[in-house]
């Protein structure tokens, strides 16, 4: 069986990283499969660039001045949106035509167009869809946060200036049911949180939704020596390290301001912490968010390197991650593959990772008070040899190469 998994990066991003696992899991477990990007960052045989164009950045660049249009010429949400009204035709490639199976995963901002999806379905080939957000299932957002226009229909929508019930919203949405009309595709959500939101889409209805998680490769991700890891970094030996990773620190959604307002809690509770206690945090811009916070702190930016985050990793004695909004983050995957016990909030597929109080602790949705309880529970009244092994067993249960990857094939044959 051949399957061409396609997104738009080949390793930038979560979803960029979840289909190159897979494509590697496929590998591994007798499945020919190969990438289809835009932008390739490596030198994988296995992962295919599309033809050289200077229309590639042209379609990206067209559907950020539409979209910025729509938003009558202000920047606010101008990469909240994305409409694929520009994209590339890939059912010309000899990879395309060879292909079983056609695996699209996360597709914007100038990868595929809803016309080149039409095609694709038009094609005849069968069609997954790996759902690594909402986008596929509303109009033009990623982040439906307290939004359920999808449930019926799209319009006013609240990333758009005015009201109108005929605004880019609902122009998208139709077209979406223009491209799914009389057509099939098997849509995959990486949790289970996120295949119960597609089903109760409007746009979905009568395509098939399942949910399967993304898979993580246990021989890279793994426990190593903590304080051999923290000398290699220089990272102190001394001190209890919190841990919190985004790819742009920045990002409002990943909820920083939460950890910053729980470390002052913490300080004001347990002043002792302010000297045992630091955090480190990994990701683009880490630099601009570490100021307010009351522990000594250790911004390491962006890092690409994955032997290099994996020690990052186990120099953690706990990770957190109090996102607003989230599917199935392959952060508390990786950390709890290290045995690392994770922290963060209830909301979308992260109550699916972390079994409360055995392998980490799920806290109130935006609640700084139950967040600090979690960070304070993981460093000194968790059982830390018991946590760690149930977050190994958590993971290798769910997520290893293998169990996904049978998963997937089953989809594919029938």
């Amino acid at each position: 069986m051949r399957v061409l998994i396609v997104n738009t990066s080949e390793r930038t991003g979560g979803a960029a990283v979840a289909a190159n696992r897979l494509m590697d899991a496929l590998n591994n477990n007798g499945v020919k499969a190969k990438m289809l990007v835009r932008d390739k960052q490596s030198d994988a045989l296995t992962v295919v660039p599309l033809p050289k164009s200077w229309k590639l950045h042209g379609h990206f660049l067209w559907e950020r001045f539409c979209v910025w249009l729509h938003l009558r010429l202000r920047r606010q949400h101008l990469f909240d949106i994305d409409i694929a009204n520009a994209g590339t035709d890939i059912t010309r490639l000899r990879e395309f035509k060879e292909a079983d199976v056609i695996h699209l995963h996360w597709i914007n901002q100038g990868m595929l167009s809803l016309q080149d999806i039409r095609k694709i379905l038009r094609s005849g080939k069968r069609v997954v869809w790996t759902m690594h957000d909402i986008w596929p299932a509303t109009a033009i957002c990623h982040l439906t946060l307290d939004c359920r226009k999808f449930e019926t229909g799209c319009q006013q929508c609240r990333l758009l200036p005015g009201t109108s019930h005929n605004d880019l919203s609902a122009k998208v949405w139709k077209k979406k049911q223009r491209m799914l009309e009389g057509q099939q595709i098997t849509f995959v959500a990486c949790s289970q949180w996120l295949a119960g939101e597609a089903q109760r889409s409007a746009l979905l209805q009568g395509q098939r939704i399942t949910s399967i998680p993304n898979p993580i490769d246990t021989r890279i991700y793994r426990p190593l020596d903590q304080q051999e890891a923290r000398q290699e970094l220089g990272l102190p030996t001394d001190q209890r390290l919190i841990l919190f990773v985004s790819q742009r620190a920045t990002n409002p959604y990943k909820g920083m301001q939460y950890l910053t307002e729980t470390c002052h809690l913490l300080v004001s509770q347990y002043p002792e912490m302010r000297g045992n206690t630091a955090i480190v945090v990994l990701g683009g811009h880490a630099e601009e968010v570490t100021d307010p916070l009351p522990f000594k702190s250790y911004p390491l930016g962006y890092v690409n390197d994955e032997q290099r985050i994996v020690k990052i990793y186990n120099a953690a004695d706990v990770f957190v991650l109090p996102s607003l909004s989230e599917n199935l983050p392959n952060t508390i995957m990786e950390a709890m593959a290290c045995g690392i016990p994770c922290v963060g909030f209830h909301v979308g597929g992260i109550p699916e990772e972390i079994d409360h109080q055995e392998n980490g602790y799920v806290a109130t949705y935006r609640d700084a008070v139950d967040l600090a309880k979690g960070i304070r529970w993981a460093l000194d009244e968790a059982p830390k040899e018991e946590v760690r092994k149930a977050c190994l067993r958590k993971v290798a249960h769910n997520y290893s190469q293998q169990s996904v990857a049978q998963r997937y094939i089953e989809i594919y044959e029938q």
